[in-house]
């Protein structure tokens, strides 16, 4: 999930369409039929288009808040991608990132003109499961 200002919406439509056509897949994943790499992981939609609300309260949400679910994206790679983005309003910009078989969100962040992992905390390097830190 994706949540940036209203103002970033055309470069929150401009990542779907990266995500679409030209995202690269993980590398256990990444060759098409014919052996060669595969692109195109998925798109994000929009979940507060006031038309479409389904939010519970008597009110829509004040924010833009985009999702999908990525097929075999690479997360270095769509972590890069973000970074690359000239966001209008970086400081607003926030990341959701479930992976593969994790049981919870990891929330990124534009901070001091860096992006960062803010929760949970990155595992130790020597934690015995890292999907389930």
């Amino acid at each position: 999930m994706v949540q940036a200002d209203m103002a970033d919406h055309d470069n929150v439509r401009s990542l779907s369409g990266w995500l679409e056509r030209d995202a690269p897949r993980r590398a256990e994943t990444g060759l098409d039929v014919h052996g060669n790499p595969a692109h195109g992981v998925g798109t994000l939609e929009t979940l507060t288009d006031p038309e479409t609300n389904q939010w519970g309260g008597w009110k829509n949400p004040e924010c833009d808040v985009w999702a999908g679910a990525l097929n075999h994206a690479d997360l270095d790679a769509l972590l890069a991608q973000l970074r690359a983005i000239p966001w209008r309003y970086p400081q607003r910009v926030q990341v959701f990132l479930m992976d593969q078989e994790e049981s919870y969100f990891r929330l990124y962040m534009f901070r001091d003109g860096t992006w960062n992992q803010y929760a949970p905390p990155p595992p130790p390097p020597d934690a015995d499961d890292q999907h389930a830190w």
